[in-house]
């Protein structure tokens, strides 16, 4: 429930009674002061100038509380849909919430100087629906009925998102200028936006695993409830998980770790990196509770732990673990590492974010599946890309790199890996605490020091990019002009 005079998801729209002084940083006008020719005439003038907005300018649809509110109030565990919790003493607490990246960049949209009240000037419009809310009560909340969908989460959650767009067609006019592609839709499960309706495909799509299906035209996860193989096209449509030219894969959420940043494992040097290949995961049914995908070909070949028949893999070597194994320094051992493994899991798996927060070159072995930023960034820049079919080579490949080509890509990994970061969102929490306590925890501390793009950032600096090139948006200007309308129209 907001104050009186505030609504809005996160109580930050004002009334008509709230005062110009009261209103969040986002929705102020932006000013600039500019002092006249003081050093001329010795006098000191200060104009106080207005500054238009920047664009890409987004608006966030308020749903219905059964799409947000009411999902965060009622999950069963603390922990779930939320990247902090709090306690008792109004302290913040990170958690390693797998989806918590949903949260951060709608918090982040939400407080961003980007974020519009008027649809009219809006570039694209957010449509908040929180999948991973959605999910994770699906299995025990007697309203989410799941005898309709075959016991299948994955139908649900396909029917919330339409149930978003039918509600978002109803009651606003923005959907059907465009055919809703300047839409942007977050699916943070595991197989992303693979169950998305067939309504809301021209959207853009946010999510952390980019299956083209040029591949694996199928569903991936081991757990039956998420798999979307037994969809409805009528529901579905035919579309494939991920299409790079609209859409994007984001980072995955990764807790704020204050040690790593202190220890700057991100800037290990190369010399100081003695093991050519690490890789710590799932390693398939030949180990227990294994799945067979790709990293099981990966330990059949390299595994340096010992199998349920005590075998190691055919090619084991004293530099290269590949282990099922868990371990408490795992952030350490990625950094003492030249090339780390980033294979899939049900679905996305964090070894990218992890492989890029601890220096280390990213290994890519997923066939037709992009990973975060790869149809904006220059991979080859700073990964190595694997086909499946290779993973018997993987070994020969890597030694194959001499320093120079090492020191090229780790260099490059220096350059982007707070881009892997939520760094806006740590901030934004950060200067709540300090308002409200008037100090910062060593946490803050730690990430007022970052100072290069982070995940939102980069999101922006794609939707600007969007902006000025997407092909639907350059027929549409040049609809307008021939209809003889102003060019700003």
């Amino acid at each position: 429930m907001c104050d009186n005079g505030w609504y809005g998801a996160d109580c930050s729209i004002p009334s008509v009674l709230s005062s110009v002084n009261e209103w969040p940083k986002w929705l102020r006008p932006a000013q600039l002061d500019v002092p006249d020719n003081a050093h001329l005439t010795r006098k000191l003038v200060n104009l106080n100038a207005v500054v238009k907005k920047k664009r890409p300018l987004i608006y966030v649809y308020d749903l219905p509380p059964e799409f947000n509110s009411l999902l965060l109030e009622g999950r069963h565990f603390k922990f779930e849909c939320v990247n902090r919790i709090y306690d008792e003493k109004n302290a913040t607490y990170w958690t390693d919430q797998l989806y918590g990246a949903q949260m951060a960049l709608y918090e982040s949209i939400l407080a961003s100087p980007c974020r519009t009240l008027n649809g009219e000037e809006a570039d694209f419009f957010f449509v908040p629906v929180l999948d991973s809310c959605i999910i994770t009560r699906a299995d025990d909340a007697p309203h989410l009925t799941m005898q309709e969908h075959l016991g299948l989460r994955s139908s649900l959650t396909l029917e919330y998102y339409r149930k978003a767009h039918d509600h978002i067609v109803e009651h606003h006019p923005y959907w059907n200028r465009s055919s809703g592609r300047d839409h942007i839709w977050f699916f943070s499960w595991d197989e992303g936006a693979c169950y998305a309706p067939k309504e809301i495909w021209n959207s853009m799509m946010l999510v952390h695993w980019g299956n083209t299906n040029s591949k694996h035209n199928h569903s991936t996860t081991a757990y039956w409830a998420d798999n979307w193989d037994n969809i409805s096209s009528d529901k579905r449509g035919k579309h494939p998980c991920f299409d790079p030219d609209k859409d994007l894969v984001l980072p995955a959420w990764k807790r704020p770790d204050i040690s790593a940043l202190s220890s700057k494992l991100w800037a290990r040097p190369l010399d100081e990196r003695k093991t050519l290949f690490y890789f710590n995961g799932n390693l398939g049914p030949a180990y227990p509770n294994g799945r067979p995908e790709a990293s099981q070909k990966l330990a059949e070949e390299f595994g340096s732990s010992p199998n349920k028949h005590g075998k190691l893999g055919k090619q084991h070597a004293e530099d290269v673990i590949v282990t099922p194994e868990r371990t408490e320094n795992y952030h350490g051992e990625l950094a003492s590492s030249v090339f780390c493994g980033v294979l899939p899991g049900d679905g996305w798996s964090g070894r990218m974010e992890d492989s890029i927060l601890q220096g280390c070159i990213p290994v890519v072995i997923q066939d037709g599946i992009f990973l975060p930023y790869e149809n904006v960034l220059n991979y080859e820049s700073f990964a190595v890309r694997i086909h499946e079919d290779e993973i018997p080579n993987l070994i020969k490949i890597l030694r194959g790199f001499n320093d120079t080509e090492k020191e090229f890509k780790l260099a490059n990994v220096q350059k982007i890996w707070q881009r892997f970061l939520y760094s806006d969102n740590v901030l934004l929490e950060a200067e709540r605490q300090k308002a409200a306590f008037g100090r910062s925890d060593d946490w803050a501390v730690e990430f007022l020091q970052l100072v290069e793009d982070d995940v939102f950032t980069t999101f922006v600096q794609v939707l600007h990019y969007k902006l000025h090139n997407d092909p639907w948006r350059r027929q549409l200007s040049h609809l307008k002009k021939d209809l003889g309308y102003h060019k700003n129209a």
